[in-house]
């Protein structure tokens, strides 16, 4: 249940901290049975702060001594004293000193003696006085920790492991960077779960993948799933830097100064090619999904272009497949924090999620619908299960349509071909605006005007049959929603959000560090059509996923294009659209050359997972219904911006 503090706007410092202190001796007690909520009634104001530097058994930087990270922790003083131990929330993160958390960019502070003043985020005002220590993990060669970054790597996960193995007894750590005072973590039982947005929560997937003892549940907001496909999708790339550029740009200058020979073997490791070695294996953690013992409560934007959808989506279906304790929570989104679009609910849902998970209280969150998914600006619906029962993939087949360029999309197979050619300068917003007019970069499908809703949850895949003229090409398809709509504007720098000027609490404060945070608003965008999947690929690697070749002009090729994952509903009267073309600009790096490509219908389709299959999509097909508007001039969101080169908050990329 919300404290009496949730919702408050900003006021005195002094005055958050009476309401805080008042709702724990105002709020009733359980009478009966096993508790089923934790409540605020230890003191943040007297929490102990302290720091200790974990030994991560590694030499990342070669100096001939093991690395150590630092880890800084608040928990509350009152249960020692009970001899009571407590579980542990812990993000780990590179962006504690060098660029800040959340929608504020807040960093750590520290005290005269090292001890840290503001932990950034709610998390530790929160649940430090219901019980809960958090723990703060500097990733090796960030901040005050010693080691390289290696984006993803040994180091960037063992740094978060081996803090969790501390906390299980199992490793060693110290009072100071290099003395040899040992700490222990006597006050915990251990039981740790990690959470973070972006780089923080792919540590989390990385940790969790190791299948460590100890770590009972990650909350990975917008987290990438394996790194390779953070910077590439089937060797097209989809930034115009590597990982080197990335830790540089979260190394601490003393790291900057030990690290060179790291970052060499990141450059060495990670060729522009596209080409997969050994260097992304390592860095793949939906292959290790079968060690993961921890639940996981996933969340994303399902229109995150920073950390693309791709990550959620495989890595769900992997956890699938091996059974794993699962919730998720898609908004409409790009790259946010859901406590900066769903600020109330989210707080209630992962205060309820930790105390099951860490706790052990039989609170029901276990049982309540496993998704939640964003279908209009501020307004959610849920799932029992995701993708939902009654999923099932179906074929759509493009088709010729009376102009070039122009075709239909449904469930019988097409002849003929289509003919577009490259243009870098041109985005998935530019097709979609003039998907009923011919233009030469492009080739359009379109159903007839829906009679009935079709709702696609999950991933989608494009099989491609194409010719092209010269020896590189690169290859996009999208999915679009033809219809009106009122959206949230992912496009915007803030990414479907307004940051206002009023405060929340949530939680208690000190002097050093308030609970009370900027509230934010919908930032919506009216819009004639929606992309709401997309995928790419250089067709070189139509052999192989992780191996590009030069192609043969004039020889056709047929390579199948995985499109991000979604939940999606295009309304009766809208049409759904797909769209296969060439570079997309922003989003995805042009090839060496300027490719003309020739589709073979016959053996071009989509696969994707339609709530109903293919039934569903006969009857939304069929009979007549109203059409929207045609789509003939740009109006909605703008172009994808290019320049988020860091898996970070919205204010970093």
């Amino acid at each position: 249940m919300p404290t009496r503090t949730r919702f408050t706007t900003w006021r005195p410092l002094a005055t958050v901290i009476v309401a805080v202190l008042m709702a724990a001796f105002l709020t009733p007690a359980v009478a009966h049975g096993a508790p089923r909520e934790s409540r605020p009634v230890y003191s943040y104001t007297n929490a102990i702060r302290e720091a200790v530097w974990v030994d991560t058994g590694l030499d990342g930087d070669g100096d001939g001594k093991t690395d150590r990270v630092a880890a800084d922790i608040v928990r509350p003083r009152e249960p020692a004293r009970q001899h009571r131990k407590i579980p542990v929330i812990m993000d780990a993160s590179p962006y504690y000193s060098c660029c800040g958390r959340g929608n504020e960019s807040q960093k750590k502070t520290y005290d005269a003696n090292g001890d840290v003043v503001q932990m950034p985020l709610f998390y530790d005002n929160y649940f430090v006085p219901r019980g809960y220590a958090f723990v703060g993990v500097d990733l090796a060669g960030t901040n005050r920790s010693d080691g390289c970054v290696d984006v993803g790597g040994r180091s960037d996960i063992q740094s978060a492991k081996a803090v969790v193995d501390w906390l299980n007894g199992r490793a060693r750590a110290y009072t100071t960077r290099t003395g040899n005072v040992r700490a222990s973590a006597t006050w915990t039982n251990g039981r740790t779960g990690m959470i973070g947005k972006s780089w923080d929560a792919t540590i989390a997937n990385g940790v969790a993948a190791t299948g460590v003892k100890g770590l009972k549940t990650i909350v990975p907001i917008s987290g990438i799933s394996s790194w390779y496909d953070y910077y590439f999708q089937q060797g097209a790339p989809l930034y115009d830097s590597g990982p080197d550029w990335l830790s540089d740009y979260v190394d601490s200058p003393d790291a900057r100064a030990r690290c060179a020979a790291v970052q060499q073997k990141i450059v060495d490791g990670a060729p522009r090619t596209g080409d997969r070695t050994p260097f992304w294996t390592e860095r793949d953690y939906v292959k290790d999904a079968a060690k993961v013992r921890a639940s996981v409560f996933l969340v994303h934007g399902m229109q995150d272009l920073n950390v693309r959808t791709k990550h959620f989506g495989q890595w769900w279906d992997a956890l699938a497949r091996h059974g794993v304790e699962r919730k998720i929570w898609l908004s409409q989104t790009g790259h946010v924090d859901p406590f900066d679009y769903r600020r109330g609910a989210w707080v209630d849902t992962l205060h309820r999620w930790f105390d099951h998970e860490l706790l052990g209280y039989d609170n029901g969150v276990d049982r309540e619908p496993m998704a939640d998914i964003e279908r209009h600006p501020d307004q959610w619906v849920t799932s029992k299960v995701w993708p939902p029962r009654g999923t099932a993939t179906t074929t759509l087949r493009p088709a010729a349509g009376t102009q070039d360029g122009v075709g239909t999309l449904g469930l019988t197979p097409g002849s003929g071909t289509e003919t577009f050619t490259d243009d870098p300068s041109h985005s998935e917003t530019d097709w979609a605006a003039h998907i009923d007019t011919p233009t030469s970069d492009k080739a359009g499908f379109v159903t007839r005007p829906l009679t009935h809703d079709l709702r696609l949850s999950g991933s989608s895949k494009v099989t491609i049959t194409a010719t092209p003229t010269t020896a590189t090409a690169h290859l996009s398809a999208v999915l679009v929603d033809l219809g009106p709509d009122t959206i949230r504007d992912y496009a915007d720098s803030a990414e479907g959000i307004t940051t206002l000027t009023d405060r929340s609490c949530w939680g208690a404060s000190t002097s050093g560090d308030s609970a009370c945070f900027k509230n934010t608003a919908a930032k919506t965008a009216d819009v004639d059509r929606t992309v709401f999947s997309r995928g790419w690929a250089d067709l070189g690697t139509y052999a192989s996923p992780g191996k590009g070749v030069p192609l043969t002009p004039g020889k056709a090729y047929t390579i199948t294009v995985d499109l991000a994952a979604t939940d999606h509903v295009v309304p009766a009267g809208h049409r759904l659209a797909l769209i296969v073309a060439g570079t997309d600009k922003d989003l995805i790096d042009p090839p060496a050359d300027k490719p003309t490509l020739t589709l073979d219908l016959s053996r071009t389709s989509a696969r994707v997972p339609l709530l109903g299959g293919a039934p569903a999509f006969a009857r939304a097909t069929s009979g007549t219904a109203p059409a929207s508007p045609p789509v003939t001039r740009p109006s909605g969101v703008g172009d994808p911006s290019g320049a988020r080169r860091v898996p970070g908050d919205t204010g970093l990329g």
